[in-house]
């Protein structure tokens, strides 16, 4: 009887593995074991910071929004000027606006000294 040979799959399998740990140092780059354990371990982290950068922009945008309307009026917030962009239906998201706070101040303030004659407007009507 002839003698057959190991086939090559799991060798395929163990450097497609390499291939993606081709980084890593030292151990976690050379033993089939250990990168098959740091690649969890990568994957993880990644889809962890994923959604940890999007909270972080979100954190970055509204301290940017606040930051230039506190500026201008003492008691007009960010907190004011989200709500009374939702009173007006308008859709405005908070990356633009950052960027509208960073790029031309006072375009945001021309948006926010509207919303707040809009919003007096109506709210002075309705109690007349």
């Amino acid at each position: 009887m002839t003698r057959i040979k190991r086939g090559y799959i799991a060798r395929r399998r163990r450097t497609k593995i390499r291939l993606f740990a081709s980084s890593f140092r030292g151990a976690h780059s050379r033993l089939t074991r250990t990168i098959t354990q740091q690649k969890i371990r990568a994957l993880v982290s990644a889809h962890r910071d994923r959604d940890r950068k999007k909270r972080d922009f979100r954190r970055l945008w509204i301290t940017r929004i606040n930051a230039v309307i506190r500026e201008r009026g003492v008691s007009y917030s960010y907190s004011r000027l989200i709500h009374d962009l939702y009173k007006r239906q308008l859709l405005l998201n908070r990356k633009i606006l950052a960027k509208i706070a960073i790029s031309n101040r006072n375009c945001l303030y021309m948006i926010s000294n509207e919303i707040i004659k809009e919003v007096d407007w109506k709210e002075s009507t309705r109690i007349i």
